[in-house]
């Protein structure tokens, strides 16, 4: 996994000290360890970058390299047999790049202790050979470039390493990867830089920190709810009686709880493409709502980076198109499958790749929905249906010659249609993180009934508020079971890797 990725270092190329492997039987420790090379790696680097920028001489290629952390096991262990993860299918050699292990201590502690106690073998931390792009040893939020001050004559690429996207891919978490013989077997779905072009895409496109994000998240197509959530968040910091720990707003702006205003941040002077909303609590336990617009290309995009924070669930919560006469505007539609007809996804993930319902997500909705609501049993089915979700790639679709989709839509049996709900679970599917979608029917095209702006602004104002209550409490109820019974075994293919 990492020796394709570096030819040879240069003869004249500057790296730090060489530091030699150690091996672990304490997760806290191999952590740390971890920590402190990716610390003295990142800051080799930026001084180094500094100096130059500063008008310094240029003695050579600066280099540093990503941490790395290895086992090797002779056994197939005998595993608990429960868990999705935390063991290796084989006996072999497995190892992953590190980037960041600050922000994801707590996740690196668990997975690094699972596999000790699942194959009683010890954690080795070395230098990989994959080199650290100077633009991900910054903060984030640093531009590499405008501070270059001393270097505008000559290529950065000709000094130090650069990202090398040929390399950054999604091979392992697609199954594709197949390493070379005698190369290691990979520990992790993602290399530490794909992590870290994650990582810096985040924040440009929700214009908040990662160290932010939470392990439940909630997808939206409309401000509305992210003006519902909002509001709700304000007063659970202004009371300051919840779980919660703080409400962060884009440009990174932090209302503690307890406190009726921000106490940091900036607030910016326009919004990103996908703004992103954190209501925070202890061990990232808490709620994230982003608002990715309109489409499933907006859609994939988003999920394609948080899924390297290793997310413990993910919803859809937005409007669709109503299909069946019976629907009311206003039902709630709970998707149990899912028609793809987004296609930014298939060469990724084949279309004929079934996409199944999780029983816990469905369970959680549903029970979400009773409580919100009041409804519960079969009276439930007054305002819910539970059936197959469309997702297509064209919003004006209604103007074409409308024989064909509506002979595949009525195959497919399908009850909604929307743009983003489909590629959402996928995704979840193709990263391994446990999806869900609750929809409100907000027009029916197919009998007429358009969303017009009167008849919109009046759904908006009674039905917004209580559809992203239920999805809250959706997202709280999953966040009260054990992490190992929701990470569902039916996200796992033949050959995975031992990281969640």
């Amino acid at each position: 996994m990492n020796t394709r990725i570096l030819s040879p270092a240069p003869q004249n190329s500057i790296s730090p000290e060489l530091f030699a492997p150690q091996v672990f039987t304490d997760a806290t420790a191999a952590v740390d360890a971890l920590t402190a090379l990716y610390e003295r790696n990142t800051n080799f680097l930026i001084e180094a970058f500094s100096s130059l920028a500063k008008g310094g001489p240029i003695e050579g290629r600066y280099r540093a390299f990503y941490p790395q952390v290895s086992i090797e096991t002779t056994s197939f262990g005998h595993i608990d047999s429960r868990l999705s993860y935390g063991h290796v299918t084989s006996p072999g050699i497995y190892t992953t790049t590190i980037t960041r292990p600050q922000l994801f201590r707590h996740y690196l502690k668990e997975q690094l202790a699972l596999l000790m106690r699942n194959h009683q073998v010890p954690i080795t931390v070395s230098e990989s050979m994959t080199p650290i792009p100077l633009h991900f040893a910054f903060a984030e939020g640093a531009h590499v470039e405008a501070s270059a001050g001393g270097l505008v004559d000559m290529q950065l690429r000709d000094i130090f390493d650069t990202p090398d996207l040929t390399v950054t891919d999604d091979e392992i978490a697609n199954g594709e990867y197949e390493p070379l013989p005698g190369e290691p077997h990979p520990l992790a779905p993602f290399t530490a830089q794909r992590i870290d072009y994650s990582l810096a895409r985040l924040s440009h496109y929700t214009a908040t920190s990662a160290s932010h994000f939470q392990n439940f998240v909630l997808f939206t197509n409309y401000q509305f709810y992210v003006d519902e959530f909002c509001a709700y968040a304000r007063k659970l910091m202004a009371d300051g009686n919840s779980d919660y720990t703080a409400f962060v707003e884009p440009g990174n702006i932090v209302t503690p709880s307890g406190h009726a205003e921000p106490t940091e941040g900036v607030a910016l002077g326009r919004l990103p493409q996908m703004p992103a909303y954190h209501l925070k609590k202890k061990g990232h336990g808490g709620i994230t709502v982003v608002n990715i617009g309109v489409g499933p290309s907006n859609a994939k995009t988003i999920t394609d980076h948080i899924a390297v924070l290793r997310p413990h669930a993910w919803l859809m919560l937005g409007h669709c198109a109503g299909l069946r006469n019976s629907q009311r505007l206003g039902d709630y539609v709970l998707a149990h499958a899912y028609m793809r007809e987004d296609h930014v996804l298939d060469d990724d993930l084949p279309v004929w790749v079934p996409i199944p319902a999780l029983s816990e997500v469905q369970l959680a909705l549903e029970d979400a929905v009773e409580e919100i609501t009041g409804y519960e049993g079969f009276e439930l089915k007054r305002i819910m249906r539970t059936g197959t979700v469309a997702t297509i790639d064209n919003r004006n679709w209604e103007l074409r010659d409308q024989r064909g989709p509506v002979k595949r839509l009525s195959q497919a049996r399908a009850i909604a249609l929307d743009m983003e709900s489909a590629t959402i679970a996928a995704n979840g599917f193709r990263f391994r993180v446990p999806y869900g979608t609750l929809l409100c029917v907000s027009d029916k095209p197919l009998h007429g009934e358009l969303k017009l702006p009167g008849m919109a602004t009046a759904f908006y104002k009674t039905q917004v508020s209580q559809h992203l209550q239920i999805g809250i409490r959706a997202l709280e109820k999953l966040g009260a079971m054990p992490t190992e019974a929701l990470h569902s075994r039916k996200l796992r293919s033949f050959f995975e890797t031992a990281f969640q």
